[in-house]
């Protein structure tokens, strides 16, 4: 036991020094090129996987182990590493570090919930809709940590509408009250009104058939109350549906932030290693722009985030349409719950900022660039440069606009003590100390996509 805590305790320094060792037969014996590249593949492979060093310092092994085995010179290895999808990074990076300083997201996600409304299936695709379009701009790990305290929060106020639906059904139930009566105000008036009116008919005549049919109702009423179901079954059913509702809320977010990813070229790392190899291996077909990959990602986007919304919907909830699209509908207490506190939140936040105005602009801006640069059907305003074709990409406008954030102060010049700005990049640095691991993370695949094909392995 002793020695398995001890191995337990040291796995990643032995897998470290183990790994290189049992697998250094295969460059040995194997004497080729293919096999030293193989080598060094399948040990930052494994070190990926377990974790034993963190991930940009093992994607930075090939750096110095391409030109130890004689695969790559230090320079190509070197080259790889920064590529103009990196630049492209930055400033969207810039991008989404203000976006969250200043709780933009926040804004931006309570509006559109609010807009859809605080039925199940309606909040649910507030959220999605939300999540996504904030994908689109951010990392997608990044939009569903934004979005996932609002689901938390909106939770939290539906347990506590119930907890008060449930304190009032236990006093109502110990007032003789049958908590699982659900009937409307004119329907109790008109039963006692004709109960009263029965009353009076067996009164006014003295004979046996009006006390015998006066008796039958009080039984039959006496039956209806005792095949009603209990408190405890109807909280349960009720715990059980809104269980239902809380996991599709969840999930809606995880699903929504991966389908968000896919519309824009920056939504995901995977779309930008796409497209750098894409232009490694055709350089001279310069096709795929943040324009073109939006055009055609949205109908896609929009038919997986449409179905995905459906399939959960009828996993969880059931589709009833009939309920969804109901006008004039009685909002329950776990709807009222939902919009009041989402309304609170979004009064919390007061009117747009100084900076999340400044944010907004910049947002517009950057995208109206990626959008204009070379739309295809009309000259772009890279055609303003007609001598230097092609040298101009979606990474040219992302550091322009992300450069304006490290220039424009976070506050006005009224708002500042002593006349000092407080800029943008002040709250931005602890981000973008991540640059360097993404670009190892990258690049590191760029190695070997450029010795498989210069290889032909």
């Amino acid at each position: 036991m002793k020695i398995f805590n001890c191995l337990l305790v040291y796995r990643r320094f032995l897998l470290i020094v183990l790994t290189p060792l049992l697998l250094l037969p295969l460059p040995l014996i194997i004497k080729t090129k293919e096999a030293e590249c193989a080598y060094t593949l399948i040990v930052v492979a494994i070190f990926w996987l377990t974790e034993a060093l963190p991930l940009g310092v093992s994607a930075l092994l090939p750096a110095f182990m391409f030109p130890l085995f004689g695969i790559m010179q230090s320079k190509e290895v070197a080259s790889a590493y920064f590529k103009d999808f990196h630049l492209l990074l930055i400033g969207v990076i810039c991008l989404a570090t203000s976006i969250e300083k200043w709780n933009f997201h926040k804004r931006v996600a309570l509006r559109m919930v609010m807009l859809v409304g605080v039925n199940p299936a309606w909040l649910t695709l507030g959220f999605m809709v939300s999540c996504a379009f904030l994908s689109m701009w951010l990392s997608n790990t990044s939009a569903a940590a934004m979005v996932m305290p609002i689901v938390e929060a909106v939770a939290q106020q539906i347990i506590k509408a119930e907890t008060e639906a449930d304190a009032l059904e236990m006093s109502c139930s110990n007032g003789s009250i049958n908590p699982a009566l659900d009937l409307d105000e004119n329907i109790e008036e008109c039963e006692s009104s004709d109960w009263k009116e029965k009353e009076k008919q067996v009164n006014g005549y003295d004979n046996g058939v009006a006390s015998t049919v006066c008796t039958i109702e009080k039984e039959n009423e006496k039956e209806k109350e005792e095949n009603l179901p209990p408190v405890e079954t109807v909280r349960k059913n009720r715990k059980d549906k809104y269980s239902g509702v809380f996991k599709v809320m969840c999930l809606c977010v995880a699903y929504s932030a991966t389908i968000g990813g896919l519309t824009t070229i920056t939504g995901t790392s995977t779309n930008l290693i796409f497209a750098e190899q894409f232009n490694t291996r055709y350089p001279d077909c310069q096709c795929i722009s943040f324009g073109s990959w939006f055009i055609l990602s949205i109908p896609i986007t929009v038919t997986i985030l449409v179905t995905s919304w459906i399939w959960l919907q009828w996993i969880f909830l059931g589709f009833d349409f009939k309920n969804m699209f109901k006008r004039g509908k009685k909002k329950t207490a776990r709807e009222k719950a939902s919009e009041q506190m989402i309304r609170e939140e979004y009064e919390k936040l007061g009117p747009m900022s100084y900076p999340e105005i400044v944010t907004f602009v910049l947002f517009i801006l950057m995208t109206l660039l990626w959008f204009t640069r070379d739309p295809g059907f009309i000259p772009g305003w890279s055609s303003l440069f007609p001598k230097y074709k092609g040298y101009a990409t979606d990474s040219t406008s992302a550091l322009v606009i992300g450069l304006l954030f490290f220039i424009i102060p976070a506050k006005t010049l009224s708002r500042t003590s002593n006349g000092e700005n407080s800029c943008f990049w002040l709250h931005s640095t602890d981000y973008l100390e991540g640059i360097s691991v993404m670009h190892a993370l990258g690049n590191s695949y760029s190695c070997w996509w450029r010795v498989c094909t210069g290889r032909r392995l």
